[in-house]
């Protein structure tokens, strides 16, 4: 038995202690610690009997709206739907938090690892070092540059085509503005891909100015804003379109357009059906949100994870398919299909459940949106 198991083996038995002594109860919440719903420390590395997988996820920052409201969800169900554990933390947007994090995680006896990852470079260690003790890594969302790992995400690099699709046919010509995710964070490259597939010849052909383009820390909509406004201020305010690549940055450039007045009068995009971006499509304030179910998203996570406590081996998870990744890895993955959503089709999230009429439709006043008739 290595030291680490043996650690988590008397984990384990201080938990089932502490539990006895003190009466409480553990959480799924990742707020900080590790939760789980129940130990399980003594399976062998990486393999679990049924009804013995202890799945861990480790959280890049779960204070985003989507993670807590439906990719866990999802995840924590299909987990324990298949008869596994659900365990849990949370690295606030630190990449040094979360590589402790995941040997928390590894030494709490978790036979398979699910990481979001804040640095996609930073938590490579942590990831050999789960693979090389025999635990499958799931990248989730967030590409991770090693050829162990099981990626699931949507498929990014259309999310970019289809923002800038519909940025692109609104305005053909004129200075552009991007506003990208965390550079450390592969999606952030993706969807950039994305973008040049669509306006790379008009910038080339002198139609579309880029007038500012720039990395957002955290992807946070604060930091979004400020990157806004100083392109505003560099531009004088010629700014004809936003790509912006999620709907937390959207807010934030929303309201930097809101201070010049100008909000509801240039085209912005986003990603991931945030509640308050569809009421902002409904309003007018943003073009479109591409809705990527995360329920789906994390129904898949929770359902391969359980598989590979069965088998350790990702390609042979169902539905996976071979992903050569921009470093050159080639690395099993299952890539679900986004959709975009404008004003003309948000009857389609009202009618997944994904937001209320009420909550869709509250400010609106544009008699033309068909989903708030």
């Amino acid at each position: 038995m290595s030291i680490r198991r043996l650690a988590a083996l008397l984990s384990a038995v201080v938990i089932v202690i502490g539990a006895c002594t003190t009466g409480g109860g553990a959480t799924s919440s990742p707020a900080g610690s590790v939760a789980a719903s129940a130990p399980a420390a003594s399976a062998p590395a990486g393999s679990a009997a049924a009804g013995d997988c202890n799945v861990g996820m480790s959280w890049n920052n779960y204070q985003e709206e989507r993670w807590a409201k439906w990719d866990e969800p999802a995840i924590k169900k299909a987990v324990e739907d298949g008869g596994g554990t659900y365990t849990a933390n949370d690295a606030k947007s630190s990449a040094e938090t979360q590589a402790t994090n995941v040997e928390t995680l590894i030494s709490g006896g978790a036979n398979v690892v699910i990481i979001l990852a804040e640095d996609d470079v930073a938590i490579k260690p942590s990831v050999t070092s789960a693979i090389g003790e025999g635990i499958p890594v799931i990248a989730y969302d967030r590409l991770i540059e090693d050829a162990g790992v099981l990626y699931i995400t949507f498929d990014n690099i259309e999310v970019g085509r289809m923002q800038a699709r519909e940025v692109f046919k609104l305005v053909p010509k004129g200075n552009y503005a991007i506003i990208k995710g965390n550079e450390a964070d592969a999606n952030a490259r993706f969807l950039r891909d994305g973008y040049e597939e669509v306006i790379g010849a008009a910038v080339t052909a002198g139609d579309i100015k880029i007038v500012g383009e720039t990395f957002t820390d955290g992807w946070k909509p604060e930091n979004a804003q400020t990157n806004m406004e100083q392109i505003l201020t560099a531009a004088n305010n010629d700014v004809d379109a936003v790509l912006s690549e999620n709907d937390g940055m959207a807010g934030g450039v929303v309201e930097a357009l809101r201070a010049q007045g100008l909000a509801g009068q240039i085209p912005v995009s986003g990603q991931d059906g945030d509640q308050a971006a569809l009421n902002r499509v409904a309003k007018g304030e943003q073009t479109l949100s591409v809705w990527k179910d995360a329920r789906e998203l994390g129904k898949a996570a929770g359902e391969a994870a359980i598989a590979l406590c069965a088998n350790q081996d990702v390609a042979a998870v169902e539905g996976t398919a071979e992903f050569t990744t921009p470093g050159g890895n080639k690395v099993s993955s299952i890539l679900l299909a986004p959709l975009p959503v404008l004003k003309d089709n948000l009857n389609v999230v009202v009618d997944a459940g994904w937001i209320t009429k009420d909550a869709l439709c509250q400010g609106v006043t544009d008699t033309s949106v068909a989903a708030c008739q």
